[in-house]
Parts: structure tokens; C-alpha cells; sequence
């Protein structure tokens, strides 16, 4: 073996990463002076891919596997300049190495409430959190529009901006679903792939995807949340009087267990509980602690009759209305009499005077026609 054959097994590189920091997502490959020397062993493991820059330009991806860099195996390289076979080389490359597996059990939240409209309640804020996992989909645009020349890029450094994006498309969704409040934590799993659908483009403009994102919880302002526990409460509770009596109850039963007051707090709690059962039943105790009867309210009175108005054919012709005291009248001038067509409303059609039970008495007080003689 030459000196040369030597030396240049003894400068063959080996070019690979092992990380155990859980939040790097791309590393540099450091080199003195940054040369790859000609038939270097470049190994990429499972989650990984490796970015080769030559010269300041982004010449390819390499996933996972194991590749000798020669010239006659990477075309593209051999499309910017060829490489020599020595052992010095005197290109300027460099390798980065980029995590794509998910990083888990990311943090996100609302830094300030959130105006809605609800149909229930009317204008509210809300407040949300949750978590989500992102990976790198494109090493390429990850490195060129994020990382640049950044020698180690960590999680920390962007997961503001994820955190910004999320917040930002949870408002519009939120806002625009017309899911009622009470009806949020059915439906957040819905409210979730919903939201993770309207990140995704702005996350592919970076490289990025997001395999999972969860709504873990989404509250009101403590003061709403309060009257809320209070109306559950009352819903809770049902009959009122029911409730108002199992408190009193419970109340004379702890006022007898308390040992320092017993037979006083027993009385209070006695009177109080039969003023309660009074107020429940209507009644006021008598001089002797007697309930007399309740009053017996009168009926009502019936409402007044409904007073009709007539219409009168005379001759072809329709007069009125008439009322019936105008029709008595008219009877006793002689203008009105038993066979007069009469109508007023509600009445099918027109009908004689005399056959209408209303109008018939006004003619049985006329005195009789006179004999003929």
C-alpha cells in the first residue's frame, strides 16, 4: 500500500448524527473548513433527512439510508462541479441534518379572551388551550425558509409562531361555527380536525405538517362560569319549596348536633322551620300558633253579553244596522212586524223577525188586530 492509498483511507469521512436532546430539529454537520472529502460515507437514520448544501446552494435531500459520495452517484452534484479523485478536495459543502420525526405534547393557548356571539347567551369570551405535535415534511423549504445558516435549530425557536398560527384560526373558527357554548365540549374533536385543516397551508409554507392537534378545554370568564354554577344549581335543585324545606331540616339537624348551643339553636331551628312551612302552605299563624282556613276568593263574573245589531230588507233595499232597542221601536211605529227579513252577522242568510228567537218577544206585547166586523 502507497503512502497515498494510505492517507486517503485514513481521511475517508464518516458523516452521521445521534441526538438525545428531544427538541433539536436541525443540526450541522461541523467540518474544519467545512470540506466533505470525495467518497465520504454519509449515514441517515430512520426520522431523519440530510440537506447538502455545495457552495452555498441547496444540492440534495437524502433520506434515510446509507450513501458514498462520489461523484458517479450523485448527479446532481456533478451538475454544479466535478470533484476531484484526490485526496484533498477543494469544494466548501455542508450537511444538515434534519429531525422529521413528531414532536409531541406541544403547549398552545389564548393569551386573551376570545369575543363571540352566542344564540344563548349573547356576546361572550372564551378562553381555550390544548397541545399538538408538528414534524418537518419538507427538509428542503424547513431549511431555506426558516433555519437558513442556523448551526443548531431547536423547537423553542418557533414554536411561538405555531402557538400564533393556532391561536389565530381557532379565533376565526371559533367564531364563525355558531356552536353554542354549552354545546362546545361535544363538539370539540369536530372543532379540532376543523382547525387542524385550516393550518395546514399556512404550515406547508414552511415545510411543516401537524399530524394532531386537541382542544383540551374551552372556559368562560370566571364571573360568567359562577352565575352558570348557580343556574345549574337551580336546575339542579327542581321544586324550590322542596329545597327551601331539606335545608331547613338540615339545618335544625346541625344546630342540634352543635354542642355548644343545642337547645337554643333547636328551638331557633324549629321556629324557623315552621315559619318556612307556613310560608310554603299560604297560611299566617293564628293568636295561638293556630292556621286558620284561607279565604275563599269569589268567582269572577260572567262577562256581559254580546249585544247584536240587525239589518232590515224594506222594500229591495238594505237599512241598518239597527240595534234592538231601535228594533223595538220600529215594532211598535208598525215598520217592523213578524214577516220583516232580518240579518245580522253570524246568521246564515236572511230570516223573518218573527222566526229569530232574539226578536220575537218585541212582537208578542203588541196588542192583537182588532175583529172585523
Amino acid at each position: 500500500m502507497g503512502i497515498f492509498d494510505f492517507l486517503t483511507g485514513e481521511f475517508i469521512d464518516v458523516i452521521h448524527w445521534t441526538d438525545d436532546t428531544r427538541d433539536t430539529m436541525v443540526w450541522r454537520f461541523e467540518r474544519e473548513a467545512h470540506e466533505i472529502k470525495y467518497g465520504a460515507k454519509l449515514t441517515v437514520r430512520e426520522g431523519q433527512a440530510a440537506v447538502f448544501i455545495h457552495e452555498g446552494q441547496l444540492a440534495d435531500v437524502f433520506t434515510p439510508g446509507l450513501y458514498l459520495l462520489e461523484t458517479n452517484n450523485m448527479p446532481i452534484m456533478t451538475t454544479l462541479q466535478h470533484w476531484d479523485h484526490g485526496f484533498e478536495s477543494p469544494f466548501k459543502s455542508e450537511i444538515y441534518f434534519v429531525n422529521t420525526t413528531r414532536f409531541q405534547d406541544l403547549k398552545w393557548g389564548t393569551k386573551n379572551p376570545i369575543m363571540c356571539r352566542d344564540p344563548e347567551f349573547g356576546p361572550v369570551r372564551l378562553r381555550a388551550f390544548g397541545t399538538y405535535s408538528i414534524r418537518v415534511s419538507d427538509a428542503a423549504r424547513f431549511l431555506t425558509e426558516i433555519v437558513g445558516t442556523d448551526g443548531e435549530f431547536t423547537m423553542d425557536e418557533i414554536s411561538y409562531q405555531i402557538r400564533n398560527i393556532i391561536v389565530s384560526k381557532f379565533s376565526a373558527a371559533i367564531a364563525g361555527s355558531g356552536i353554542p357554548v354549552l354545546d362546545m365540549a361535544a363538539n370539540t374533536l369536530d372543532l379540532s380536525k376543523m382547525l387542524a385543516a385550516k393550518i395546514a397551508p399556512d404550515l406547508a409554507e414552511y415545510g411543516l405538517s401537524m399530524p394532531a392537534l386537541m382542544i383540551e378545554n374551552i372556559s368562560l370568564p370566571p364571573a360568567v362560569e359562577e352565575v352558570l354554577d348557580k343556574r345549574t344549581s337551580m336546575g339542579i335543585a327542581g321544586d324550590l319549596g322542596k329545597y327551601t324545606q331539606f335545608s331547613a331540616a338540615e339545618a335544625i339537624t346541625a344546630a342540634a348536633n352543635n354542642p355548644a348551643g343545642g337547645g337554643m339553636a333547636a328551638g331557633m331551628g324549629a321556629g324557623m322551620g315552621l315559619a318556612m312551612a307556613q310560608q310554603m302552605a299560604g297560611q299566617q299563624p293564628g293568636p295561638w300558633g293556630a292556621s286558620p282556613a284561607a279565604p275563599v276568593a269569589a268567582p269572577p263574573p260572567p262577562p256581559p253579553p254580546v249585544e247584536h245589531v240587525w239589518h232590515v230588507a224594506d222594500n229591495g233595499q238594505t237599512k241598518g244596522p239597527y240595534s234592538r232597542a231601535a228594533m223595538g221601536r220600529m215594532a211598535t211605529e208598525g215598520s217592523l212586524d213578524r214577516k220583516t227579513l232580518v240579518w245580522t252577522a253570524g246568521q246564515d242568510g236572511w230570516i223573518a223577525a218573527g222566526d229569530v228567537a232574539e226578536l220575537a218577544t218585541l212582537f208578542t206585547i203588541l196588542p192583537p188586530p182588532l175583529p172585523s166586523t
